[in-house]
């Protein structure tokens, strides 16, 4: 009987173990497309077009900010360990560049190495109720006021 009650402790250690090592293992999620380097070489500066671009590579993640000067593929992989936040281990933008006459003029790729945080700053017009609330606004102004202003002539 004590030979049966330990084959089902080991059996639930087991158990623990790979429920524990098939926890710790990474999700991971990709997003995103970007061309590989071959489909890339066959992309001829100064001939293709965006139409042609579109048509090899699909619909572009983003386009350029003023017009489309320019297509960008995006792709990014994140990994999640446990109940952790997702991480974002790989990143690569292939940013292809148009000129006026609406050729290609330029072919780049970025990793996430490449990348710079850029900080945003925020201008904020001050008012002059800061720390106010609206019952201190309107408490406040009771007793200023003048006499004068109500009785008129």
């Amino acid at each position: 009987m004590m030979n049966g009650s330990n084959a089902g402790f080991r059996s639930l250690i087991i158990g623990c173990g790979l429920a524990l090592a098939v926890a710790c293992s990474p999700i991971v999620r990709n997003y995103g497309y970007v061309p590989t380097d071959s489909e890339l070489a066959a992309v001829t500066v100064g001939v293709d077009t965006r139409d042609t671009i579109t048509a090899n590579f699909g619909p572009a993640t983003t386009t350029g900010t003023i017009g489309d000067s320019a297509f960008y593929y995006v792709q990014s992989r994140f990994e999640t360990l446990g109940p952790g936040a997702p991480v974002e281990k790989d990143r690569q933008v292939v940013a292809i560049s148009f000129s006026n006459a609406g050729t290609v003029s330029n072919i780049e790729r970025f990793t996430l190495q490449d990348g710079n945080v850029v900080t945003l700053s925020r201008r904020v017009t001050e008012d002059s109720v800061a720390n106010n609330t609206f019952l201190r606004q309107l408490l406040g102004s009771v007793g200023r006021f003048n006499a004068e202003d109500l009785i008129s002539e």
